[in-house]
């Protein structure tokens, strides 16, 4: 499929950085803030599921528009607005290559629009947006499609990475690509490390673990040897926490100081979480997330605990 063109309504990252803010201006720190984190909205995938074949049977995705249109909606209602939006990756669930990619991509674009333009969108690649085993051309796609694959931008003070997770997971059909990321999260974690930043902060699509830093290896997770390397690292240079999706139900563990997030799906579940979204608060000791069902966020809002402590200079 050709990359799908959305007019330049998004800010995509170029450069391995994000044009939406403005890395001289966001490097201080000037108080508590939060944003959305969302994950797995995998237009296609419920039918899918029911059907029992997700290789095809992806042929229809309006559930996921309406889901989708409920959380734009919801984001647009809260105040103060989140400082940015982040999609956590499976964007759409047609693979590479595959039937139905485009029409999906195109109508997670039209319902994406529909977001207040005061709020930027992060997107984060996926196994479905690349390929489980990425190629070169996979990837330039969704660079065209959604923006760099990896890039680090800052936000009042904090620094956040987001990460193409399939690179951990299999990248044998493109090393190169995979030194050119390692080398840059390695520029990337010495700047964390030299706590030039409030906190620093990781986005990817595959988690490093569901619960614990030794569990088994498991489909949802990096495997023991992977996950260990790379939490190592992230902890030796001060990474607060990293947030997840891919597991289509809420998880998550520490690792020594470093919180690891898996929250569930926008879209298909597979477990017993509802369709939701993460609220993520950021203070100047810590960041404190909350799930919210698409209905309760929409109908309630942020809760009043949270709220209370964006008020806290």
């Amino acid at each position: 499929m050709s990359a799908v063109d959305d007019g330049g309504v998004f800010h995509r990252a170029r450069g391995r950085t994000l044009d939406a803010f403005s890395a001289e201006k966001e490097r201080e720190w000037k108080g508590p803030f939060y944003f959305i984190q969302g994950a797995d909205p995998q237009f296609g995938l419920m039918k899918a599921w029911s059907v029992g074949d997700c290789d095809k049977g992806g042929d229809e995705w309006g559930p996921e528009i309406r889901l989708t249109e409920q959380a734009v909606q919801a984001i647009n209602r809260l105040n103060p607005k989140p400082k940015f939006f982040v999609l956590c990756g499976d964007l759409i669930h047609a693979m590479p290559g595959t039937p139905w990619r485009q029409e999906q991509t195109e109508d997670l674009q039209r319902v994406l629009k529909e977001l207040d333009r005061e709020i930027p969108l992060v997107f984060v690649s996926g196994n479905h947006d690349i390929g489980n085993v990425p190629t070169a051309e996979s990837i330039a796609e969704f660079c065209q499609t959604w923006g760099d694959d990896y890039f680090s931008f800052w936000v009042g003070g904090v620094l956040f990475l987001v990460l193409n997770s399939q690179f951990f997971y299999d990248a044998s059909r493109c090393p190169a690509l995979k030194q050119a990321q390692d080398q840059w999260l390695d520029e990337q974690l010495s700047i964390a490390g030299e706590r030039q930043c409030q906190h620093s902060v990781v986005f990817q699509h595959i988690p490093l673990f569901l619960q614990s830093i030794d569990e088994d290896d498991d489909y949802f997770n990096l495997t023991k040897s992977v996950r260990q390397e790379v939490a190592d690292k992230f902890t030796k240079a001060g990474i607060k926490a990293v947030f997840s999706g891919h597991y289509h139900r809420n998880a998550g563990g520490t690792y020594q100081d470093l919180d690891m997030v898996v929250s569930s799906a926008i879209g298909c579940q597979l477990g017993k979480d509802t369709h939701g979204l993460r609220v993520v608060v950021v203070t100047a000791e810590k960041i404190v997330h909350r799930y919210y069902s698409l209905d309760e966020l929409s109908e309630k809002g942020i809760e009043d605990d949270l709220m209370d402590l964006m008020k806290k200079k």
